[in-house]
C-alpha cells in the first residue's frame, strides 16, 4: 500500500457558521454565548476504512462522542449491542421513522441505517462534538437541516483497491460485493459535495490529517529574548 494520502480541502459556507441552533425548531433555545459542540459527518464508501479510522481517533480523544447508529441489518460475530450498532427489525426502524427520533435515515445494501436524534442534540447542546458515520443518503439529510456540520468524506485510492479490501475481510456474498462496488461508485462520483476529502491509501496518514483537521494545534507565541 502506497505510504501517502491526500487531503483536498473545500471552502465551508459562511451560512455554517451563521446559523443558531441544530435543527429546525431548536433556534433561540440556548444561552446567546454558550459554546455549542461541533457536528461532524463521516462518510465513505463500504470497505474504505471508516470504521477502522474513528475507532482509532475516538481512542486518542475520547472525548469525542461517537454516534451509535440503528440499523436493520443482522449483527456480525464481532458486533455489540449498543457499541457497534443498535439492532433493530424493520418494523420497529419505521416507527423510529414515524415516531421523528431518527436524525437522518437511508437504506443502504439492502438494509436501514440511522442516527438517534436526541442523543445528538442532546450532546451537542451541552458543548461535546459529535461524530457521525454515516452513508451518502444520510449526509445530505443533515446538510439539509445542519448545515454548519463540518462533512468529511473519507475515499479509497481506487475502486479497484476498494474491491480488493472489500473481498479480503471476507463478510460479503458475490451478490452484495457487487452491489456495495455500484454504491461505491456513486459516493465517490459525490466526493466534491463534501467539505473535505482524505484519501485513505495508508491509514496512520489519513488518521494524522482527520485528527490535524479536527483538532489543529497552534504554534506556541515566540516569547521575546530577554
Amino acid at each position: 500500500m502506497p505510504a501517502s494520502s491526500t487531503m483536498l480541502l473545500f471552502p465551508m459556507s459562511s451560512e455554517c457558521v451563521q446559523r443558531q441552533g441544530v435543527l429546525e425548531g431548536t433556534q433561540g433555545s440556548l444561552e446567546p454565548n454558550l459554546k455549542r459542540g461541533r457536528l461532524l459527518v463521516l462518510t465513505g464508501p463500504s470497505g474504505v476504512g471508516k470504521g477502522t479510522v474513528v475507532r482509532q481517533l475516538r481512542q486518542r480523544h475520547p472525548e469525542l462522542y461517537f454516534s451509535v447508529s440503528v440499523t436493520t441489518r443482522s449483527p456480525r460475530p464481532s458486533e455489540q449491542e449498543g457499541v457497534n450498532y443498535f439492532f433493530r427489525s424493520r418494523e420497529e426502524f419505521f416507527r423510529l421513522i414515524e415516531a421523528g427520533e431518527l436524525l437522518e435515515w437511508a437504506q443502504y445494501a439492502g438494509n436501514f441505517y440511522g442516527t438517534p436524534r436526541d442523543a445528538v442534540l442532546d450532546k451537542l447542546s451541552q458543548g461535546q462534538d459529535v461524530l457521525l458515520e454515516i452513508e451518502l443518503a444520510g449526509a445530505r439529510q443533515v446538510s439539509q437541516h445542519c448545515p454548519e456540520a463540518i462533512r468529511i468524506f473519507l475515499s479509497p485510492p481506487s475502486l479497484q483497491e476498494l474491491e480488493r479490501r472489500i473481498r479480503e475481510r471476507g463478510q460479503d456474498s458475490e451478490a452484495s460485493i457487487e452491489r456495495r462496488l455500484q454504491q461505491a461508485q456513486q459516493e465517490l462520483d459525490a466526493q466534491d459535495e463534501f467539505d473535505y476529502v482524505i484519501v485513505n491509501d495508508d491509514l496512520e496518514q489519513a488518521l494524522l490529517q482527520l485528527e490535524t483537521l479536527l483538532y489543529p494545534k497552534w504554534p506556541e507565541p515566540e516569547v521575546p529574548a530577554t
